[in-house]
């Protein structure tokens, strides 16, 4: 049964595949009113999406009437709103157009599984913004091979793996104009491995540094292409083809970023001892991507919410990221130590404000979560957005030829002085069942 489960499986992805091979990857829309030019295509807000068409609005987008009644009625005015659109693999510029005649709009943007792109674009009334960023489009078929990867259940119904890209606009007032996209087959592509510290996580309140780190790259160079997942180890990532995809995907002068310790350290089938097997499988994938020309990375793991009782941060991940350390400089690999970053970040916050950073909230803070959230491994928004603000600076201090594609090269940031929580606003997706992420 199980065999003739796998069959069905392997077959629909296939099909979606055939379908999304033959997807049109040029379009461009326009929200505010229908157009008479050629290739511009008017989307009303009852454009719902069909996947014959090939765009239109989730069914999930709600119309913001209070919004409404303040805006032009020839403006398309949700919040949160989910546009989609059937594209093929590959990486794409978007060009996005913002603005109203009447009032002042903030438009953030994130795409699939709450990626952020655009962090707050504010426009005055009469003025509009032409707003570009790059994306990263994938399903789960292995390329020309024709294999798919091991999703987990949960995965399934992922915004990531499907053949369309979803593009979430929100903020207190976003206006929407115009969209155009565009194939983008120069951009250099940075590849994320990792587990649920790393990954898009689906799920408010729960983030991933992985998640936030497209906003800090300027369009049209660099596309993030996360394909860490919640749970996973070396070992795991490599059987169940996340690793085979990733290859089937990379060009030279891509990059890949590693970072693996949180679940490789437990016991089981997956455990893998920190100065051996750790360290000849990290040298393994960094042997692979060379052979590639494809530039590896590593990334220490970032420490456990554990403080002892003089406010210090306890190491609950033992000699793995000194074994990652010691491999880096075997091998000559760029390291981003987030791990000693970390430590400095979480220890400047101390025990009560860095429950801010995790995930912590009093029962019924959500719909139907009638208990307590007490999680100290994984992140908030805020706590993702800091560590993934640690990860650049470390881009910039090791990796030059990379940081010179941030879109703000003058960017500082110091773990010791964390933004205040107070003056963090990114908007909340909206909220699914609560689903905690797999690994502790």
């Amino acid at each position: 049964m199980k065999n003739v489960l796998a069959f069905a499986i392997c077959l629909l992805l296939l099909l979606a595949s055939t379908m999304n091979g033959a997807a049109q990857s040029n379009w461009k829309f326009s929200f505010s009113q229908p157009v008479k030019a050629k290739g511009i295509i008017y989307v009303s807000r009852g454009d719902i999406y069909d996947p014959i068409k090939g765009y239109g609005w989730e069914p999930e987008s709600w119309l913001d009437t209070s919004a409404v009644s303040r805006t032009v009625t020839n403006a398309a005015v949700f919040k949160p709103l989910y546009f989609s659109v059937n594209l093929p693999e590959g990486n794409y510029d978007m060009k996005l157009v913002l603005g109203d005649e009447r009032q002042r709009t903030v438009t953030t943007v994130k795409v699939e599984n709450r990626r952020l792109m655009l962090e707050r674009v504010e426009t005055a009334p009469g003025k509009f913004s032409a707003e570009w960023f790059t994306v990263h489009v994938r399903d789960s078929i292995i390329r020309p091979a024709k294999e798919v990867v091991r999703l987990k259940p949960g995965e399934r119904d992922y915004r990531h793996w499907d053949n369309k890209l979803t593009i979430e606009f929100n903020n207190e007032a976003p206006l929407i104009r115009q969209l155009e996209i565009l194939p983008n087959n120069s951009s250099k592509t940075i590849f994320l491995a990792g587990n649920s510290t790393v990954v898009d996580q689906a799920h408010e309140p729960w983030a991933a540094w992985g998640q936030m780190i497209p906003a800090f790259f300027v369009p049209h160079k660099i596309a993030v292409a996360n394909y860490a997942e919640s749970g996973e180890t070396l070992k795991a990532f490599a059987r169940e083809k996340r690793l085979e995809k990733i290859w089937s995907r990379a060009q030279p002068g891509d990059y890949l970023f590693i970072e693996f310790t949180h679940n490789d350290q437990k016991p089981g089938g997956n455990h893998l001892d920190a100065f051996t097997s750790y360290k000849d499988t990290l040298r393994s994938w960094i042997a692979a991507a060379k052979s590639r020309r494809v530039a590896p990375v590593l990334v220490t793991s970032m420490h456990r919410r554990s403080f002892d009782s003089t406010g210090k941060i306890n190491n609950t991940l033992g000699d793995y990221p000194e074994a990652m350390r010691q491999v880096a400089a075997e091998e000559g690999t760029p390291l981003i130590d987030l791990n000693a970053m970390s430590k400095i970040l979480y220890e400047a916050w101390g025990p009560e404000r860095s429950l801010k950073a995790f995930v912590h909230f009093p029962a019924n803070s959500f719909p139907n979560q009638p208990n307590e959230l007490k999680d100290n491994t994984h992140f908030t928004s805020y706590g993702a957005y800091e560590l993934a603000s640690c990860v650049v600076m470390e881009i910039k201090r090791k990796i030059p030829e990379l940081a010179k594609q941030l879109r703000s090269p003058a960017f500082n940031f110091d773990p010791a002085k964390p933004m205040p929580y107070e003056n963090w606003t990114l908007p909340q997706s909206s909220v699914r069942p609560l689903s905690k992420p797999d690994g502790n």
